[in-house]
């Protein structure tokens, strides 16, 4: 092969003159064929660029690339552009909807898209009849004694460059038509050669969509487009445009009129004409709209193009669902006075089908009534509920058969309902209905008869459902379907209040009210429908039966009467419950009657106390009615020998809770001061700090301390002294008794708080002055002592560690409290820390054992 015969031509490819074409691809080809190394080093020898060589060895061949002439000025993303032109769809679709009772107009969402500048058509069939232009590329495949395949453009001029051939002129002959003329003149210049021809890449062409478009404009499509495809890139159809007289335009002449509904209702694209170069689509504003509604597949708003007739229009609304009531179809329209008035058409004839539709009517298809006879309803907590055949002489068991799977599982299996419906006058009445003996029962007395339109209602076991909602939060399955009804709303408070309304409401005078009130201990308290029967014994009965707290001797009945002068006043009767329930009464429930079933006295009611420490056998007591604490003490064994009664803490719920509210009161009261002494340290120095520290000091103190509820007795006297008086036993009470103390403590304002070991003899002052005598804040008037029994004691005035001479005893406390008359004369503060100290020794004390 000689090289440089190859690469003569290659050198001409840098400056991309017309020289150029006279390589043949086969040169290029062979070229490529070289090792790399030789290639680069040709190449570097005739100053061949192997990066154009590619590209530039079939530019003969390939057709110009694609060029922005005009850059776009806007620099929003496209992302943003359609979020902009979406929020302006929806914008207008909103406001048409609401113009029209929201019907949307029919067909516009289909075209609705992004618009783009380019839709290519590369993967469909090309048409025999297609027609060749500049831009076009054919791909002729040569085989036999010469093995070659060529992509030939067609050239501006509408021709073709054959290899060794010279040009061929293709441009306006059809497809098939151009295949058949290179065949003929391959089978001419060439001797045992066949040829294949096919259409490369297709030419672009420039059309306009104009007129109501969401997008109007230029467009660059395939040549293959057609009016559709350019509806889709140009981003579909204004709501306010024509979808029935799409107009195609051609050197200013109409080609043809695209009715969109052809394609959208039956699939009909024969109108779908082939763009050509320069072809305008022109979208007319709307025509005629009449909207449709109701019992129909497609209700919206549709614009008529001939159509005048209502069966014309249900025809493009998709028909009537079975579900329509066609004999009074209702038209509203605009009548020649511009007033809305409604027409009414029968569809079922044919006078009403050729009823005419005029533009702004709004044609609505009405439904068929609901299940109006024949049948029962099934409500609450059943497996299946809603509305089943009825038949003549169908009972209860003919609907339940099985309670385990015909009922829920938080079903109340007793109890049922049945709400029947007098035909005559429209009232309701409730029957009560022995739900587990008409099951087991079929045909027996309490398997009751049921009639038409009968609703039978199954409630909720409140004690089931609580089981149930904790095993679905053990399981983490609590999640439901929100559309699922909950086993709480078939209590018998939500599914009775309907119908206590509807009883309420059909009462007249004749008809008193039929409905009852029961409270007390059974098992659903509240308001329900009088029993058929007004017997207390079904009145109570439907309220759940009684519980185990329910006294039997006697109940309540409270009585609406009207006296003679017709004055409403109340009696109260007494009943005999147990023979009630007995059925040996002979009391007849009437209208209003307020059911008050009693509770046994103290029912259940464990009190207790704790006894803890120096006992023979602590641990947690019963304690009897009236029974006293030394009674109790005796029980347990009475005390140890280590026990220390004179340091006995006894405590009770009561006060804790009464010292509680205390400290709340005392936080509330702190919190205004320490803001009263902060507004002052604003105008006075340092010493309004230190006061703001010390009552900050002293809140933190109340927030911190936690009520105690100690009662001060002396226990040694509750339980050897017949004269001292009996301490009667509360529920929560508490005793406990320490073991013998051997400190006396010291809390309060002094140097070093703590505790010393007791010394006879020891006076306040001397263990005052153990432990480093009062702090300046101290007020050394006030000092007290907390005795170990919690009782308080002040020793005699006198000077400092001259007169308090008052020997102590172990478990005695000495608190020296706080100078309040240097913060301001609040006497409040001498209060809190006093409630402070005490409850701090209380909790100690416990603490301690």
């Amino acid at each position: 092969m000689n090289l440089k015969k190859l690469l003569l031509p290659l050198a001409l490819l840098l400056p991309l003159t017309t020289t150029a074409q006279s390589i043949s691809p086969a040169q290029i080809e062979q070229f490529k064929q070289l090792p790399r190394a030789q290639q680069e080093a040709l190449a570097e020898r005739y100053g061949v660029d192997l990066d154009n060589l590619g590209s530039t060895s079939q530019g003969a061949n390939q057709r110009p690339q694609q060029v922005n002439v005009v850059e776009p000025i806007s620099s929003i993303t496209n992302q943003e552009r359609e979020q902009a032109r979406a929020k302006q769809r929806d914008d207008e679709e909103q406001v048409l909807a609401r113009k029209n009772g929201g019907l949307k107009p029919y067909g516009y969402d289909l075209f609705a898209g992004s618009p783009t500048t380019f839709a290519p058509v590369t993967e469909i069939p090309v048409p025999t009849d297609y027609t060749l232009g500049p831009g076009d590329v054919l791909r002729v495949q040569l085989w036999g004694k010469v093995n070659q395949n060529l992509d030939l453009p067609i050239s501006r001029d509408g021709s073709i460059s054959f290899p060794d051939s010279g040009p061929m002129n293709l441009a306006g002959l059809s497809f098939d038509d151009a295949r058949q003329q290179i065949r003929k003149r391959i089978s001419e210049q060439y001797i045992g050669v066949e040829v294949a021809v096919t259409l490369g890449e297709l030419r672009s062409m420039r059309v306009f969509v104009l007129g109501e478009s969401r997008n109007p404009g230029s467009y660059t499509v395939s040549s293959l487009s057609t009016i559709t495809n350019a509806l889709y890139v140009s981003g579909g159809v204004k709501q306010n445009g024509s979808l029935r007289k799409v107009q195609h335009k051609r050197n200013g002449s109409l080609v043809g009129v695209l009715d969109l509904y052809d394609l959208l209702l039956n699939g009909d694209s024969r109108a779908d004409n082939r763009l050509q170069p320069g072809d305008v689509i022109f979208i007319p504003p709307v025509g005629k709209r009449v909207g449709i509604e109701g019992e129909v597949y497609r209700p919206a708003l549709y614009e008529l193009n001939g159509e005048n007739t209502l069966e014309e229009l249900v025809s493009m609304a998709g028909g009537l669902t079975p579900q329509a009531y066609p004999q009074r179809v209702k038209i509203e329209r605009t009548n020649a006075d511009f007033l809305r008035i409604i027409a009414e058409a029968d569809y079922t004839g044919p006078k009403g089908r050729n009823a005419q539709v005029k533009a702004g009517d709004r044609v609505s298809i009405p439904s068929i009534s609901d299940i109006t006879g024949q049948f029962v309803e099934i409500k609450g907590a059943a497996t299946r509920t809603g509305k089943f055949a009825w038949m003549p002489g169908m009972r209860v068991s003919s609907i339940i058969r099985n309670l385990d799977a015909d009922l829920l599982p938080v079903a109340d299996k007793q109890y049922a309902a049945i709400i029947r419906t007098n035909p005559r006058n429209d009232t309701i009445s409730v029957l009560n209905l022995r739900l587990r003996e008409a099951v087991r029962n079929p045909g027996g007395e309490h398997d009751l008869q049921l009639e038409e339109r009968d609703r039978v209602f199954f409630f909720a076991d409140a004690g089931k459902v609580d089981i149930e909602k904790v095993d679905a939060a053990n399981t983490n399955n609590s999640a439901k379907n929100d559309d699922e009804e909950k086993p709480e709303t078939f209590t018998r408070e939500n599914l009775f209040a309907p119908v206590l309304q509807r009883l309420k409401a059909q009462a007249k005078p004749g008809a008193p009210q039929q409905t009852i009130r029961i409270s007390g201990p059974v098992r659903y308290p509240g308001e329900y429908p009088m029993p058929a029967s007004h017997r207390l014994a079904d009145a109570v009965f439907v309220a759940g039966g009684l519980k185990d707290s329910a006294s039997l001797y006697q109940a309540e009945i409270a009585r609406y009467t009207q006296d003679e002068s017709g004055i409403g006043q109340t009696h109260i009767l007494n009943v005999d419950l147990a023979a009630a329930m007995a059925g040996q009464s002979s009391l007849i429930l009437q209208s209003r009657d307020t059911i008050l079933i009693k509770s046994i006295p103290q029912f259940a009611q464990p009190r207790t106390i704790i006894l803890k420490g120096e006992v023979r056998y602590p641990g947690e007591y019963t304690f009897r009615e009236g029974e006293t604490l030394k009674e109790v003490v005796q029980r347990a064994g009475g005390l140890s020998s280590n026990a220390f009664p004179a340091g006995a803490i006894f405590t009770r719920e009561k006060l804790r809770q009464l010292e509680a509210q205390r400290l709340r009161e005392a936080e509330e009261r702190l919190q205004g001061d320490l803001l009263g002494v902060q507004l002052q340290g604003d105008s006075f120095g340092g010493q309004d700090v230190e006061r703001v520290q010390q009552v900050e000091d002293l809140l933190e103190d109340v927030q911190n301390s936690r009520p105690v509820g100690r009662m001060v007795i002396d226990l040694a006297a509750v339980l050897s002294d017949e004269s001292y008086q009996s301490v009667r036993l509360q529920d929560g009470d508490q005793l406990i008794v320490p073991t013998i103390p051997q400190s006396v403590s010291v809390f309060g304002e002094v140097q070093f708080p703590t505790s010393h070991l007791h010394q006879p003899g020891l006076t306040v002052d001397d263990y005052l002055q153990r432990s480093g005598g009062p702090t300046r804040q101290a007020d050394e008037s006030r000092v007290y002592v907390v005795k170990a029994d919690g009782s308080v004691m002040l020793p005699e005035r006198s000077q400092w560690f001259g007169g308090r001479s008052q020997q102590l005893e172990p478990g005695d406390t000495i608190i020296m409290p706080i100078d309040v008359d240097r913060l301001n004369q609040l006497e409040l503060w001498t209060n809190v820390s006093q409630i402070v100290y005490q409850m701090a020794l209380g909790a100690a004390a416990v603490g301690n054992l």
